[in-house]
């Protein structure tokens, strides 16, 4: 198996899910006693929330490219940033290291396109969501145009995301409140619903919704296995 790097703590409580799903995946296809190998750079997230909430993407970038260039330095031989947000400087670190970066766009566009769906709801930070990065990419590369909520709702959906599911917090209140937001964007034409934020799989399911819900922490993951198993 190939070693993979992730840059994670953005933050813990999704990054716990990563390491988690790519060990037991590991373990489901390979067997025994096998787990996954893996390099992890975790930071401490209010560093890189400090940078997002004054645009200050320049650092943000040298931090997480620093990060991406250390992996690299200690045998990663391929890497995944854990979080939907921070692949705002995925082009950045790309240009920086040697090894291929796991894009979780890309990754979410598999998933959207087997399900047939063309129009799903974006949902994440007021970054992922209002930010050309992340939709650019769904469109320019593989003919998804996802729309996004009203902005009343963005602000809903990312003030649950920094003072909620950031902080370990899952709430029923705030479960509602993201399932009238997506029953909005469906009414309107939303086809399914990409979880673009890797939090709030904590909160929400496919059981939850009727429409296509696209995880992007577990598509992302699915690439993560597919890199380190198969050569």
């Amino acid at each position: 198996m190939r070693w993979l790097g992730l840059i994670g703590g953005m933050s813990w409580e999704s990054t716990a899910t990563y390491y988690r799903a790519l060990n037991e995946g590991v373990r489901d296809r390979v067997g025994g006693l096998h787990s996954a190998p893996l390099l992890m750079w975790s930071f401490d997230f209010a560093v890189i929330e400090d940078c997002q909430m004054r645009g200050d993407w320049d650092q943000a970038t040298d931090l997480l490219v620093d990060a991406a260039e250390r992996l690299e330095g200690a045998g990663a031989e391929g890497l995944m940033i854990c979080t939907n947000t921070m692949h705002r400087m995925a082009d950045d670190i790309v240009s920086r290291v040697d090894i291929p970066l796991l894009h979780i766009a890309d990754a979410t566009s598999v998933g959207i396109q087997q399900q047939g769906c063309h129009s799903p709801l974006l949902l994440g930070t007021r970054f992922t969501m209002e930010q050309a990065f992340y939709k650019g990419r769904l469109q320019s590369q593989h003919g998804i145009d996802a729309v996004v909520p009203n902005e009343a709702d963005r602000g809903v959906v990312h003030r649950i995301i920094y003072e909620e599911l950031c902080q370990g917090q899952v709430l029923e209140a705030s479960r509602e409140a993201y399932k009238s937001v997506i029953d909005s964007s469906v009414s309107a034409g939303a086809d399914g619903v990409i979880f673009g934020c890797t939090e709030i799989g904590l909160l929400l399911s496919q059981d939850d919704l009727g429409v296509p819900a696209f995880d992007t922490t577990a598509l992302h993951v699915q690439a993560g296995l597919e890199f380190m198993i198969n050569e």
